[in-house]
């Protein structure tokens, strides 16, 4: 299946995009009565069950990966939105998803004060059922007049199936401008690239941004601000915190083999 601007659609996740598929000007016709079908099929299935849409020459390609040669279509998760610790209903599996993949001694208890912080905090996270992505975004305000990402946790299954997408698709619905900071070395960094209006590269760490301008008044003194002081500026990110903690880890431990 192709979109409107003539790419492959690689995957489709019905719960989160059937009503923004069925109303876009090019799924009609065939498209649209294949796309509806399949989910009155996928309805009445295993929430695991998925179709593919391919060319029979591809078949082996696509009984064999994730995402082939043709376009994978399940009912996926549909993306959730919170804005208070209160409403997460699964707190452990929250700070779980958090802590995943982070480096440091010191990791869960940084997590632990960034969740605290967060009760705090106006704030808006997204993410789907198996919070297989989660991005916890805080909002515009008085200090800093465009949102900023705080942070973005994706597994590879996340990558994979579209989920990503779906939430980022949802952040962006709900902040029409956005500031975010990606380490040079993330081997994700190119899907970064695609979502941003505009970047800038200092030692080794990417400044992100959509809805702006570089030279708005908004986005003026957080560019100034990344210049001076790089991801450390956004103390409420939680890569800021794990890197700082790291730091004061690594310190203390220096101090204390030196002691010895």
């Amino acid at each position: 299946r192709y979109d409107g601007d003539g790419e492959k659609i690689s995957s489709i996740n019905l719960d989160a995009e059937f009503d923004y598929l069925m109303s876009q000007p090019w799924c009609r016709y065939g498209t649209r009565l294949k796309i509806k079908e399949i989910k009155e099929l996928l309805d009445t299935l295993p929430r695991s069950s998925s179709v593919a849409i391919i060319h029979p020459s591809d078949l082996q390609k696509e009984l064999f990966t994730d995402s082939g040669a043709g376009t994978l279509i399940r009912r996926g998760d549909k993306i959730q939105r919170v804005s208070s610790i209160n409403e997460i209903g699964d707190i452990s599996k929250f700070k779980e998803t958090l802590a995943r993949d982070r480096q440091g001694l010191d990791a869960e208890a940084t997590v632990e004060r960034f969740v605290d912080h967060l009760k705090e905090k106006n704030f808006n996270a997204y993410f789907d059922d198996g919070m297989q992505c989660l991005a916890v975004v805080l909002p515009a305000n008085e200090e800093r007049p465009i949102a900023t990402l705080a942070t973005l946790n994706i597994t590879k299954a996340g990558w994979l199936s579209n989920v990503a997408e779906n939430v980022f698709a949802a952040v962006k619905k709900d902040h029409p401008s956005l500031v975010w900071t990606v380490s040079e070395e993330d081997e994700n960094l190119t899907w970064f690239f695609e979502k941003a209006d505009g970047t800038f590269n200092k030692n080794g760490n990417v400044l992100f941004y959509y809805g702006c301008e570089l030279r708005s008044e908004a986005l003026v003194p957080i560019y100034e601000e990344f210049k001076a002081h790089g991801r450390a500026m956004f103390g409420d990110n939680l890569e800021s915190r794990l890197r700082d903690a790291a730091k004061t880890t690594s310190e203390t431990l220096n101090a204390s083999q030196s002691r010895t």
